[in-house]
C-alpha cells in the first residue's frame, strides 16, 4: 500500500494530519485521550474534533485549544520531559525525531547550539499535543509499514508576526526543515506550512514526488485548516493500493572482527532505534582465518546517511559497502486490532497481515504489543502468545 500526503493546495500543519487521520479511521476519542494528556506536562489543552466544509469539501477539523502555558524550557529539558510520557516507544522514538527536526532548524537560524535553543512557539502545548497525535494515528493507522509519498508543499506568502518579530513567508525554520523537499509560494498571502507541519512531513515521508505515481486509490481522508480562503484549505491523505508490489531499499554492509558480543548487540539496538528496517549479524570466516561478523542493514533511502554515520561511530570501520535502490518483492499487508481480555484488563493487540494473490499467507500479533501485555501482566511472553491467537 501508498500512502500519498498531499499538501499542494493549503500546505500542511500538525493539526490538518492529524484531522485526515482521522479521516482514513484514526480513532478520535482516543487521539483527544493522548493529546491532551501527553501535553498536560506543558500546559493544558483542549481537543475537539468537527466535521467542517471547506468551499464544498468535507473534512475534518482537529482544533487543539491551549488553555494554559508553561514557561519556555530548553530543548534537553523539553526531550526529557516527551521521553518520559506514558507511549509506546515507537511513538516517542519518532516524536522526538520530529522535535529534532524543529530544533536543529532553530539552531541552525540563531546561530546556537541544541543546549542552548529554547522552544517558544514549537515547544508549547498545543505543538506538543499536534506532534504526539499525528504520531500516535500514524502508527494506529499501521502507516509506518507503508511506503509515504510527499508532494510538494504549498507554502503560501506574505509576512507572519513571530515571537521574534515579524518575518517573511516560508518562516526560516519552515526553509531548513523543508530543505530536501520541494515547495511552492502560494497561493494565498498567508502562512500555509508551519514548522511543525513541515518536520512531521519531513519525517514521515518515505519519497518525495512532483506527482502522484501509478496508484490503485481505496480511499482518501480531508484534515480542514484553521483558516477560510477561497480555495479549500484542506490537506489531502491517499490511501492507495499499488499497481506493482514492489519496494526500494539500501542494503548495507561491513566486515566487524574487533567488537564485542556486547558490542554488537548495541550496535544492533543504536541502528534499529535510528530508522533500520531490518539489522542481521551472520558469523563469517575472514582473511588470515580471522572470525568474524558480517554486519548487514536493510534501510531506507531516506535513512541512508544516518545509517552510515552511526556504523563509522560505533565500530571505527574503514569501509562501508552500500546496494542501493535494491528491490523486493512484498506481499500486500493490512494490519488488523483486536482486543483481548487478560486477569481482568483489557489490551489491544495489533496483527499485521500478508497476502499474496488475495489470499492470507501470515497473521501474527506484533512483537511491541504481546511485550508490552507480558511487562504489564506479569505472565511469560510464551503465555501471551499462546492467548493471543
Amino acid at each position: 500500500m501508498t500512502i500519498i500526503i498531499d499538501p499542494q493546495s493549503s500546505g500542511i500543519a500538525g493539526n490538518m494530519l492529524i484531522g485526515a487521520f482521522v479521516d482514513l479511521g484514526a480513532d478520535a476519542n482516543k487521539l483527544k485521550e493522548v493529546m491532551e494528556e501527553s501535553a498536560l506536562e506543558f500546559g493544558k489543552v483542549e481537543v475537539t474534533f468537527t466535521k467542517v466544509s471547506k468551499c464544498g469539501i468535507i473534512s475534518t477539523f482537529c482544533h487543539v485549544e491551549m488553555l494554559e502555558h508553561n514557561p519556555t524550557i530548553n530543548f534537553k529539558e523539553f526531550i526529557s520531559k516527551i521521553k518520559e510520557l506514558d507511549l509506546d516507544e515507537k511513538i516517542i522514538n519518532t516524536s522526538v525525531k520530529i522535535f529534532e527536526r524543529i530544533a536543529e532548524s532553530e539552531s541552525k537560524v540563531h546561530g546556537k547550539s541544541l543546549d542552548e535553543v529554547h522552544f517558544h512557539e514549537v515547544g508549547a502545548s498545543d505543538a506538543v499535543a499536534d506532534v504526539i497525535g499525528s504520531v500516535y494515528a500514524y502508527y494506529s493507522l499501521g502507516y509506518d509499514n507503508q511506503k509515504i509519498i510527499g508532494l510538494p508543499i504549498a507554502i503560501g506568502g506574505g509576512r507572519v508576526k513571530t515571537c521574534h518579530g515579524i518575518i517573511p513567508v516560508p518562516a526560516p525554520a519552515v526553509v531548513e526543515i523543508l530543505k530536501d523537499a520541494k515547495m511552492i509560494g502560494g497561493p494565498v498571502d498567508s502562512e500555509l506550512a508551519t514548522p511543525t507541519g513541515a518536520a512531521i512531513y519531513m519525517e514521515l515521508c518515505n519519497e518525495i514526488k512532483d506527482f502522484i505515481p501509478q496508484i490503485k486509490v481505496k480511499k482518501a481522508g480531508y484534515g480542514a485548516g484553521r483558516k477560510d480562503f477561497k480555495h479549500p484549505n484542506v490537506l489531502r491523505i491517499i490511501e492507495s493500493s499499488d499497481m506493482t508490489e514492489s519496494d526500494e531499499i539500501d542494503v548495507i554492509e561491513t566486515n566487524l572482527d574487533h567488537l564485542t558480543g556486547e558490542e554488537i548487540g548495541y550496535l544492533f539496538d543504536v541502528l534499529l532505534d535510528s530508522g533500520a528496517s531490518d539489522v542481521s549479524v551472520t558469523p563469517i570466516i575472514m582473511k588470515k582465518n580471522r572470525q568474524g561478523s558480517l554486519l548487514k542493514v536493510i534501510s531506507k533511502r531516506k535513512y541512508r546517511e544516518i545509517m552510515i554515520e552511526t556504523i563509522f561511530k560505533e565500530t571505527g570501520s574503514l569501509g562501508i559497502r552500500i546496494a542501493p535502490n535494491t528491490h523486493r518483492g512484498i506481499a500486500k499487508r493490512e494490519f488488523e486490532t483486536k482486543s483481548y481480555e487478560i486477569n481482568g484488563k483489557t489490551y489491544e493487540v495489533t496483527f499485521k497481515i500478508g497476502y499474496v494473490n488475495g489470499e492470507v499467507i501470515s497473521k501474527r500479533p506484533e512483537y511491541e504489543d504481546l511485550k508490552k501485555i507480558a511487562k504489564d501482566s506479569g505472565l511469560a511472553l510464551m503465555k501471551v502468545k499462546e492467548i493471543i491467537k
